[in-house]
């Protein structure tokens, strides 16, 4: 009970989220869900910029151009390739920094990864990446408190080794079975793909950790009273929805 109350800004914020996201994804209409990612990936890409310690206004034009584009283009991972081209010809050509395109790298290409996996397969599969992720990271948290000793990573120091293995167990169980349920895939690709997703998320969080402690700031925003910024939220997605999307077409 204490858990809960110290912890109610975290809990409020939680249960409106997922509201929301089961709204948009209900109503699932393609506008609705590319502007809602929209909002995520332009207030990321900002938290990103600062993450960096980049300030340069033209790069946040660039990265709304990239998101309009995707609106209309068919594969919108292609537009990351695009933008990786067109920023590193402008920094070799002007001698920029090099940095100028970290944030490209990420969040946008994780973005345009989510866009285009619900794009060509379905809402039904982005359930499926929102099960991987969620059980990976209450797979951790439990799993890491109640038995945790050994440190995963020095970059993350609460994060334990046991709490990674609970996390991922917990994803490809129950990401496999959603998937299997759901008539996706055969249970055994099912199985496959939620493992090496769920791991994929483990090192999504593990790479904004390290992100935030070169920055030396605890969390990457404020938007999300309790949780901190959209990319505390959404680091695991970044990571994972590449993995998942590549697998899909490693296998179709």
């Amino acid at each position: 009970m204490r858990f809960i109350i110290d912890n109610s800004k975290r809990w409020i914020t939680g249960v409106i989220l997922l509201g929301v996201v089961i709204t948009v994804g209900v109503i699932n209409n393609y506008t609705l869900i590319w502007a809602f990612l929209g909002v995520f990936y332009i207030v990321g890409f900002s938290e990103a910029m600062k993450l960096y310690k980049i300030d340069k206004k033209a790069l946040y034009y660039y990265a709304l151009i990239i998101w309009l584009l995707a609106y209309f283009y068919s594969n919108p991972t292609e537009l990351f390739f695009l933008i990786i081209l067109f920023i590193g010809a402008k920094v070799a050509y002007r001698k920029n920094n090099i940095k100028d395109i970290f944030p490209f790298l990420y969040p946008v290409s994780g973005f345009l990864f989510i866009l285009t996996l619900y794009r060509e397969y379905g809402i039904e599969w982005l359930y499926w990446l929102l099960t991987i992720v969620a059980m990976s990271d209450i797979g951790a948290y439990i799993i890491g408190k109640s038995i945790g000793k050994r440190k995963f990573s020095a970059t993350s120091p609460n994060k334990t080794l046991e709490g990674v293995i609970g996390g991922v167990f917990f994803a490809t169980i129950f990401g496999s079975y959603l998937a299997y349920n759901l008539d996706l895939l055969s249970i055994w690709i099912a199985i496959i793909i939620s493992f090496i997703a769920s791991i994929a998320s483990i090192f999504g969080d593990l790479f904004e950790s390290y992100l935030k402690r070169e920055a030396g700031v605890k969390d990457s925003g404020t938007l999300l009273p309790g949780h901190g910024g959209v990319l505390d939220r959404v680091d695991g997605y970044l990571f994972s929805s590449v993995i998942m999307f590549i697998s899909l077409r490693l296998i179709s």
